[in-house]
């Protein structure tokens, strides 16, 4: 049976990966529980490293976001919830959505960590939301997964990916951010996931802490 030891290495080693993908103090503390000033310490050893500016608030930001973003939230969305429907934890399942969307979309990246962290938020209900706010859903037209809002009927003229295919021959934009190229068999992805997290599986633990304020915060409010 996991230690107490045992599961704070998992917790730091979440940490960690958040950190490495840009994460932001906040985003990490809510994950993980660690204390700020702690994360600080572990991981930002240099202030002018860490992540600032306002928070990303998916509901809002979504909703009005042009083509080439929402695009890459589906992307992102589809496969954590993939993950989540295979077993996986909320916080594995979003590093490892997170790492497998960096491979397949072009740098830099339109969906940073942070914004990552509050898609999924909003779609699972969890960490700083209180409850769904979305969910994905299949294409009836192309058959693609694609995020909306919760309880919205799937329709073609809503589904970024056949906007994506119909604007393809005549916008560069959407031609540089999307070359053509073989993607990941899913299959594949969800192998080296179930690999990865039998050699890391610990007993799931939380780590409560007080919080008074959250370094690179100034100004987001």
């Amino acid at each position: 049976m996991p230690t107490r030891a045992d599961r704070h290495l998992r917790i730091v080693r979440l940490a960690k990966d958040c950190a490495e993908l840009g994460a932001r103090v906040r985003t990490i503390h809510s994950m993980t529980g660690l204390p700020p000033r702690e994360i600080q310490r572990l991981f930002f050893a240099d202030p002018n490293a860490i992540p600032r500016g306002r928070p990303p608030d998916s509901p809002e930001w979504y909703h009005s976001a042009n083509l080439l973003f929402r695009t890459d939230a589906s992307i992102f969305a589809t496969t954590y919830r993939r993950l989540r429907q295979a077993g996986f934890g909320p916080d594995d399942a979003l590093v490892g959505a997170y790492r497998h969307y960096r491979t397949v979309c072009q740098a830099p990246h339109r969906i940073s960590f942070d914004r990552a962290f509050d898609l999924a938020s909003h779609t699972d209900g969890i960490w700083i939301a209180k409850s769904p706010s979305f969910s994905v859903v299949t294409c009836p037209s192309c058959t693609s997964e694609f995020l909306t809002a919760l309880g919205t009927v799937p329709r073609s003229d809503a589904c970024p990916f056949c906007k994506l295919v119909q604007r393809y021959g005549n916008d560069p934009r959407v031609q540089t951010s999307f070359p053509v190229r073989p993607l990941p068999y899913p299959a594949v992805f969800q192998q080296e996931m179930m690999m990865r997290q039998k050699k890391e599986r610990d007993a799931d633990g939380d780590c409560e802490a007080p919080i008074s304020s959250f370094p690179g915060d100034t100004g987001d409010r």
